[in-house]
């Protein structure tokens, strides 16, 4: 006790203070009972704290354990090293030798549950910028962490569940800008705002908005499949509308004969005329305003069409007699201009049916005359084949033909050729009389040239060389008669034997001629002559064969024949007669 002061230095000094007093028995009785009460009630409150201290250790023991238990339980722990094993030593010493594992445990179950929070929040972040309840960038609330299951399978499976959503929100991100992509291609070919077409999707996916702000929802992605939808449709019927416009620029260009300064005014509405949608990339392709202007010059077109319509159809007519004429057929022009001119004056039929049936009869015309080529080809070959047959008459009844004049070697080398293809002439008749046969009884027409029939005109070939051929026998016959008289007689008083080099006259077949009759007078309608004109229209063709062509006059009957005798009579001719073939 302090000052040395006991519990027996003080009963002796109130022992003195009685004795002094003169305090009696009974009342130090009283006063030593009542010390000894209140000495009890003091140890029994100091012996209560004390079992209510113990009783608050034990507790605090117990909660303890308990705390211990449940935090390696939430952690997943199934041990801590430094956790002792048994229970030992004092309360207090219990409570000393816990009390590290739980300020550790503690320690680490917060920082779990930091990392919880934390793999959460980013979790329903991403969860909310998906359903489109958080915009990209805001903060979510703090999430409700269970401190019960804070292990690291927990944490494990929260962030595969993260970078799963992760993932999800990168391929959202990728699928969004492809279409804003898609968007801004299909704008600019349409010559439409992207701005506010994209911004009315969300706010978020303006240019100037980072990547990793725009909305991922599955609203917009809806609004924007559908937004593409959309420009995509509207780029088909824009592409179809202008395609359209486009036939109708280049039938209207056509029909009038455009030219091609006006056409390249609208190259780029025409340059998609066969496009396919994806193809068509350049900017305004598409524009509105493109397609009002090709519409407009349609409609200027076709007003213009109306005005210009006898030109167009007569210019198709002249075109559709040129090829009549190629192919050699005869039309009557003069009519047909009559019909058009009234087709047109009357206005009962729209210009484009007229044109295309103009068309239609050019596109038979040119049929029918690739019908006609073969025969033709082989005309022209026999009536080339009969002006060299006319040449080299001339030819052979030229006495000089072999001096050695300027030219003549040249004359020498094409007489030589004229009678290889002189030669030809009956086999090449041959066949086109075949070839025609053919043709006619394929078609049940006749091969009309130039309005005589083809084959009459063969006919009455293969007739005059066969009468060229008995006047050729004639006339052999008749020279060695001659001769024969000749020879027995004798020479005169005052002449000489006549010159042997005096060619004799001999007939010549005429080839087809352009005007005028055949040789035995038939007329041009009947036998070989060939019209050189088509109802006004000259044919450069006929006009050469008709400068080429020559006719020579024949003995054709008794009278010719005796004039013929008489001359030869008269005048002998020592030279024989070259064989003229048509």
């Amino acid at each position: 006790m302090a000052g040395g002061i006991t519990c027996g230095s003080l009963l002796q000094k109130l022992q003195l203070v009685w004795d002094e007093v003169g305090e009696s028995d009974e009342d130090r009785d009283k006063v030593l009972y009542q010390l000894d009460q209140e000495c009890l009630d003091v140890y029994k409150r100091k012996v209560d704290q004390a079992t209510n201290s113990r009783d608050l250790l034990i507790q605090a023991l117990d909660d303890s354990k308990i705390e211990l238990a449940r935090l390696l339980s939430a952690l997943g722990e199934k041990a801590v090293a430094r956790t002792p094993e048994k229970t030992s030593g004092t309360i207090k010493q219990q409570l000393a030798a816990i009390a590290p594992t739980l300020e550790q445990l503690n320690k680490k179950k917060n920082e779990r549950k930091r990392e919880f929070v934390s793999v959460q929040s980013q979790i329903d972040q991403i969860c909310g910028e998906i359903a489109g309840t958080t915009e990209v960038g805001e903060q979510v609330a703090t999430p409700q962490v269970n401190e019960d299951d804070l292990t690291l399978e927990r944490l494990e499976d929260f962030r595969s569940q993260l970078q799963e959503l992760e993932k999800e929100k990168s391929n959202r991100l990728e699928k969004v800008l492809e279409y804003v992509s898609m968007v801004h291609d299909l704008c600019t070919v349409l010559g439409m705002d992207f701005l506010s077409t994209v911004t009315e999707v969300h706010p978020s996916l303006d240019d100037s908005i980072a990547d990793n702000c725009k909305s991922i929802s599955d609203d917009t992605l809806s609004k924007l499949d559908k937004t593409v939808a959309t420009l995509h449709e509207d780029k088909k019927l824009r592409l179809s509308k202008l395609q359209e416009l486009a036939g109708q620029l280049y039938d209207l260009w056509d029909l009038m004969d455009a030219p091609t300064q006006e056409r390249s005014m609208f190259g780029h509405v025409t340059c998609n005329r066969s496009a396919s949608v994806d193809e068509v990339t350049a900017p305004g392709a598409l524009a509105l305003d493109l397609i009002e202007q090709a519409e407009t010059e349609v409609q200027r077109l076709d007003q213009l069409k109306y005005s210009k319509m006898k030109e167009i159809a007569f210019k198709k007519q002249t075109e559709l007699e040129d090829i009549y004429a190629g192919a050699h057929t005869v039309i009557d022009t003069a009519a047909a201009h009559m019909k058009l001119l009234a087709l047109i004056e009357a206005g009962n039929i729209e210009p484009t049916e007229l044109i295309a049936d103009m068309e239609d009869q050019i596109a038979k015309a040119k049929e029918e005359a690739l019908s006609r080529k073969d025969i033709l080809d082989k005309v022209e070959k026999w009536m080339s084949a009969c002006e060299e047959e006319s040449w080299l008459e001339d030819y052979n009844r030229d006495d000089n033909r072999y001096n050695s004049s300027r030219g003549a070697h040249l004359n020498l080398k094409r007489a030589e050729k004229a009678r290889i293809l002189v030669s030809k002439i009956p086999a090449l008749v041959e066949t086109l009389v075949a070839k025609t046969r053919a043709w006619e009884e394929s078609r049940g027409l006749s091969f009309m040239y130039d309005g005589v029939p083809l084959l009459a005109m063969l006919d009455e070939y293969v007739m005059l060389r066969e009468e060229r051929e008995e006047d050729k026998k004639r006339m052999k016959e008749q020279k060695r008669y001659v001769e024969q008289k000749l020879n027995t007689d004798h020479e005169g008083p005052f002449g000489s034997r006549v010159s042997p080099n005096r060619p004799a006259t001999a007939k010549k077949i005429p080839g087809p001629k352009s005007n005028g009759t055949s040789m035995n007078g038939t007329p041009p309608s009947r036998r070989l002559s060939i019209s050189g004109q088509q109802n006004g229209r000259s044919g450069g063709k006929d006009s050469k064969r008709d400068s080429m062509t020559k006719a020579v006059s024949s003995p054709g009957n008794g009278a010719a024949a005796a004039a013929a005798k008489e001359d030869a009579s008269s005048h002998i001719s020592g030279t024989d007669l070259a064989p003229t073939t048509p």
